[in-house]
This record gives structure tokens, C-alpha cells and sequence, in this order.
């Protein structure tokens, strides 16, 4: 196992890149410490899997270096970085058995027999497949396939850091939220170093210790998942991150109160300095409450019942404002919304304000 950092990494898939519009991965410094679990979470396009491709080495980065431990594996091929990668899509011997698929990077390696099977029937019954492991892969289904792929990406103990592509694409709901409660079992038990990308919020922060959100080529936020919604550091991160994701009013923010356009204030829970540029409030809908006075004229649009919640869709001011309230609240006569101060945060140009106190800490 080992610690990998990135320093002053960069990749562009232009031979002269002219600007940061032709780069994928923007210029970044990260330290992903040997034996966590991550999540390299983001939309489509972001530049997940060509950060992931650059650390298991089959890309090679415009600038910049990376480190295993001490040792700069820049250059390196794969074969030399000791590390395991499963991918999006499953990777089968079709004319081997199911075992033998799992087998296959023990054997290679000259492991004992006895240790190769104890491993191969631990691995295929986290995975599910012991009943399989004497069929052929060949005629399996691609979600049966795709678990022999992550139980070969898991079968070795003595990696460096597993990665995982979108592993969990061709897998059946129910399926995947096994497979990741036993990733993180594994994970816990042998400690390896764990990345694994997805532009899905819910595996990123079920599976991760810390989550790595991108987004247009750079890491706007390394956090955990609670970091990630109560203090998005990035408008993007309050977005992507909940369902739905964070509100965001434009607003004048002077000390500890927020002033929006039409001239209604809305209390901070801190004290921050004045800010330039585009500045903004942000809210999560679950901290925002219905009132009967004393808030924002709020114009309900929808009501979506969930199940435990019921989720309403409006506006404030003429901007689309989302509200969480518990199942059973009545509306009727609450024709306003307040927000909790101490949940607000405020952004500039689409990044997080420290509030005054936080910056003096």
C-alpha cells in the first residue's frame, strides 16, 4: 500500500495546449493518504477517468509528477505500480471458469495453491459467485461478469491501491448497494488504498471516507461527505451534492447580513467582509422552513411526496427556491420561508467566503 500524491499535475490531450480551456486536468496539488477510501465523484467530462488512468499509469500527464510513497512513478508502466483496476466494463477470460478468472493475478504472481483457493473462495463469496465458480464465464450475464471483474481487481492483498472505474454501471440496484456495504467491509479489513470513480453522488458517499469532487478539469473540493453538504466549498459541490441540491440567491452581504436585489435581508449566521465579484447565498432545502411572517415571500409551484419528507418547489423572489418539509406539515397559511442563519454560506464567483471568525481560526 502506499501514499500517492500529485504535485503540479496537469494533462492535456492537445500536443500545444494555448489556455486552461485546453487542458482536461487543470493544474493540481493533492496527497491521497495510503490505506483511505476515496470517491472521485463529478459529472460526465470532468476529468475523473483521465486522473484515474494517469495515476494507474496508462496515461502519462502533460506535467507534473506521481508518487507512490517515495518513489516518482511518472514514467513508470502499470505493470511496475503494483496496483489493481477495475473497470467500468467487465473484463473476463470468457474460455476460463469463474475461478479460475479470479485465480488468474495469484497465479500469475507464483502464489501458493492452497493460499490461491482460500482467497479465490473468500473473494467469490463476498461477490456472490460461489455457486459459479466452476461455469465458464462465456454465456454469464454483464452483471455477473462485472463482479468477477471487481472480485479479480480485489482478489490480491499485497497492491498498492485499488482502482475503480464506474465499476458498478452494469449492476442491478439492489446489487450495488451490496457490493458496496462489502467494498467497504474489504476495505476496512485489509486497508488498501481505494479510489473509485463515479458521477454517482449516492456510491460516493456511502463507499468514501473523503469524497473528490471535480469539475471542468479541476478538484473544487477533497472533503467528507458532510463537509461536502453542510460547507460546499464550491457552488458546483452545493449543486451536485443532495437531492435536490443547494438553493442559491444573488445577494449584497455586509457583516452578518445579506440583502437581495428587491431589498429583503436575510440574517447570517456570521460576520463576513465585504466581497466583490458575483456573490451569492446558498441554502440547503432541508434548512430552509416555512413561516407564517417574518421571511421571504415564497410561491409554491409543486409538492413531491417522497415517502419520509415531502419536497416543494417555488419561488422567492422570482428565483426557483426548493424546500424539504416533514411528511404530514400543512401549508396552508405559511405563504413565507425563513432560513436557518447558522446553515447559510455565502460564495464568491461560485467559491465558498470564510466567515470572519472562521478565517481568524
Amino acid at each position: 500500500m502506499a501514499q500517492i500524491t500529485l504535485k503540479n499535475l496537469a494533462h492535456s490531450y492537445f500536443p500545444n495546449p494555448q489556455s486552461d480551456k485546453d487542458y482536461a486536468l487543470k493544474e493540481m496539488d493533492h496527497v491521497w493518504q495510503d490505506g483511505g477510501a476515496y470517491a472521485l465523484l463529478g459529472s460526465s467530462g470532468c476529468g475523473k477517468t483521465t486522473l484515474l488512468n494517469i495515476i494507474s499509469g496508462l496515461l502519462r500527464p502533460s506535467h507534473g509528477r506521481v508518487l507512490f510513497g517515495d518513489r516518482d512513478v511518472t514514467d513508470a508502466p502499470t505493470a511496475e505500480r503494483n496496483i489493481a483496476q477495475v473497470f467500468q466494463f467487465p473484463v473476463v477470460y470468457d474460455t476460463m471458469s469463474v475461478r479460475d478468472n479470479l485465480a488468474f493475478p495469484l497465479r500469475n504472481r507464483g502464489m501458493d495453491a492452497a493460499y490461491i483457493k482460500a482467497r479465490v473462495d473468500q473473494i467469490a463469496q463476498m461477490i456472490g459467485m460461489e455457486a459459479w465458480l466452476s461455469r465458464k464465464a462465456q454465456g454469464l450475464t454483464a452483471d455477473a461478469k462485472q463482479k468477477i471483474s471487481l472480485g479479480r481487481g480485489m482478489v490480491r492483498e499485497d497492491v498498492n491501491a485499488i482502482l475503480f472505474d464506474e465499476p458498478l454501471t452494469v449492476i442491478d440496484p439492489h446489487m450495488k448497494w451490496e457490493l458496496r456495504t462489502q467494498l467497504k467491509q474489504l476495505h476496512r479489513q485489509f486497508g488498501h488504498t481505494m479510489i473509485y470513480v463515479t458521477h454517482d453522488q449516492t456510491e460516493a458517499l456511502t463507499f468514501a471516507d473523503k469524497v473528490v469532487v471535480m469539475y471542468d478539469g479541476r478538484v473544487v473540493q477533497m472533503g467528507t461527505p458532510e463537509e461536502l453538504f453542510e460547507t460546499p466549498a464550491h457552488t458546483f459541490v452545493g449543486y451536485f451534492i443532495g437531492s435536490p441540491g443547494m438553493n442559491f440567491l444573488t445577494a449584497d452581504v455586509q457583516g452578518n447580513r445579506a440583502t437581495l436585489p428587491g431589498g429583503d435581508v436575510v440574517g447570517l449566521g456570521a460576520s463576513y467582509a465585504p466581497q466583490s465579484g458575483r456573490v451569492q447565498i446558498g441554502i440547503r432545502p432541508e434548512h430552509a422552513t416555512l413561516v407564517a411572517s417574518g421571511g421571504l415571500p415564497f410561491v409554491i409551484r409543486r409538492v413531491e411526496d417522497v415517502g419520509r419528507h415531502r419536497l416543494l418547489r417555488g419561488e422567492v423572489l422570482g428565483n426557483a427556491l426548493n424546500v424539504v418539509i416533514p411528511e404530514g406539515m400543512p401549508v396552508d397559511g405559511l405563504p413565507q420561508v425563513a432560513f436557518a442563519p447558522a446553515k447559510i454560506n455565502v460564495y464568491a464567483d461560485d467559491w465558498r467566503v470564510a466567515p470572519a471568525q472562521e478565517r481568524a481560526a
